[in-house]
């Protein structure tokens, strides 16, 4: 296979095949910032992820009546097979290779591990009605029942997907047609989660024009998804929802269809995503925790997010953290990524209704080839809002060893509200190749750059601050 060349700083790394980085190619940055030693942080994060282990029992879906021609409906066989495997202690559920089509849900029990080897075409239904009854879930950060998600595990402890093969949402036809933004029926939704109404009350059937995820451990412990390609998703890919010790490794994602994260953990804790692809219509990775009322009443922040040897090529965003995020996220680690093309690399936002926190973020060794909109961005007033006056805080960043090519606009971009200042925020050997405005700094203080070059200008450790009233309102 081709291999990709990059640069950091004056050195030309060949960082392998497309898209997973070794963890060794941008190691001289991470070395440089801390030593050879990641924060304190990142290292405890690490000590408490550890991988489910399964008993080595395996059980054929074949066995259950699966018939790999891409016809046959598996979904019965697949979930039976799950069934029996947990009922009898856990393994490995194996599919066969070639297509398997499944009318419906897949849904994971605890023990289990879906095997979708190399040679097998994991294949959906494009249908949304295969996708119901509703099942609890949180869409967009507000809690209703909405069509099951694709794979699903409910309250699980150690479950997996895994095995080098293919898993297609064949969404194209069926979900993604759908257009949820800015429609009444979301404006239903959120009104809902700000009125506190009885989530067992928000039931979104048959009519319902959400799309599910694709992909949804939903209040599970010890999480694997490991080592499979995915396709064509409904909607976010990787969902990660209310659970504590997930690993995210190997995976490839090529999804293409609207709001197409690639993955979105939600009021986590204890998140590796390590060695994967993220090609995505949307951000590559976004970290959550809820909106506005809703989260506040559910008060689950989402806290030990570790992401390394990378790949982000996105139509939105690279690293995001937010707009839902109004339980707080804290202590994000994001090391060793290769970032080819976005609209902004490192993306932290929210608006004026969401209240929460962003803190503890570190960033460091990344390679950015181009950016649309801003290099690094901070952001208090995200698509505007409902009208409400919740700032969020923004403290304690620590952004360094970032190297990056070209940005269409901003280098540096934070904005905070008034009274609420984006603080404390320190740029360490960052250098952007090319951009139009250096830097936008509109309430925000303790702001530091050392050794930041932009367009080959060395910027001063304390930057002067933006007149608000030069920013454009367009």
């Amino acid at each position: 296979m081709r291999k990709k060349t990059i640069s950091y700083g004056d050195k030309k790394n060949i960082v392998g095949y497309p898209g997973v980085i070794p963890a060794l190619t941008l190691a001289l940055a991470a070395i440089s910032a801390c030593g050879g030693r990641l924060p304190e942080g990142a290292e405890a994060v690490l000590s408490r992820i550890k991988a489910p282990v399964f008993r080595a029992v395996d059980y054929p879906a074949v066995d259950y009546g699966a018939v790999a021609d891409g016809v046959f409906d598996c979904r019965g066989a697949i979930n039976a097979a799950i069934t029996v495997c947990s009922d009898e202690g856990g393994g490995r559920v194996v599919l066969p290779e070639g297509k398997v089509f499944c009318k419906g849900s897949i849904n994971l029990k605890s023990n289990v591990n879906l095997c979708v080897p190399a040679g097998c075409e994991l294949i959906f239904s494009p249908d949304p009605l295969d996708y119901l009854p509703a099942e609890p879930t949180v869409w967009e950060g507000t809690e209703l029942f909405n069509y099951s998600s694709f794979i699903r595990a409910y309250h699980c402890t150690n479950v997996a997907i895994s095995g080098g093969g293919i898993v297609n949402g064949n969404a194209k036809e069926g979900f993604a047609r759908m257009r949820p933004q800015r429609s009444a029926l979301q404006d239903t939704l959120r009104q809902m989660g700000i009125d506190l109404v009885p989530v067992r009350e928000r039931y979104f059937g048959a009519s319902s024009i959400m799309p599910p995820n694709m992909i949804e451990p939903f209040g599970c412990k010890n999480v694997l998804i490991e080592d499979i390609s995915i396709t064509d998703s409904p909607y976010w890919v990787i969902h990660p929802l209310f659970c504590d010790n997930v690993t995210v490794r190997g995976v490839n994602i090529d999804s293409w269809n609207l709001n197409n994260d690639g993955c979105d953990p939600e009021y986590c804790t204890d998140v590796l995503i390590e060695n994967c692809v993220f090609n995505t219509r949307d951000d590559a990775i976004a970290i959550k925790a809820g909106r506005d009322q809703d989260a506040w009443r559910i008060g689950q922040k989402t806290s030990g997010i570790v992401i390394r040897n990378c790949e982000f090529s996105s139509r939105c965003n690279g690293l995001c953290i937010g707009s839902e995020m109004a339980a707080g996220v804290e202590n994000v680690y994001m090391y060793d990524v290769h970032v080819s093309s976005c609209h902004s690399a490192i993306y932290f936002k929210s608006n004026l209704d969401r209240g929460g926190f962003i803190r503890n973020v570190w960033v460091d060794g990344i390679v950015v080839d181009s950016v649309r909109t801003a290099f690094i961005r901070f952001e208090n007033n995200y698509h505007g809002g409902r009208g409400g006056f919740h700032p969020t805080m923004f403290e304690n960043f620590r952004i360094s060893n970032v190297r990056g090519g070209k940005s269409n606009e901003c280098g540096f971009y934070a904005i905070g509200v008034e009274g609420y200042p984006i603080r404390n925020v320190r740029l360490e050997n960052v250098e952007l190749d090319s951009c139009r405005t250096a830097y936008t700094l509109v309430n925000a203080e303790d702001i530091e750059f050392r050794n930041v070059r932009i367009n080959g200008q060395l910027l001063p450790l304390v930057p002067e601050y933006t007149d608000a009233s030069q920013l454009r309102t367009d």
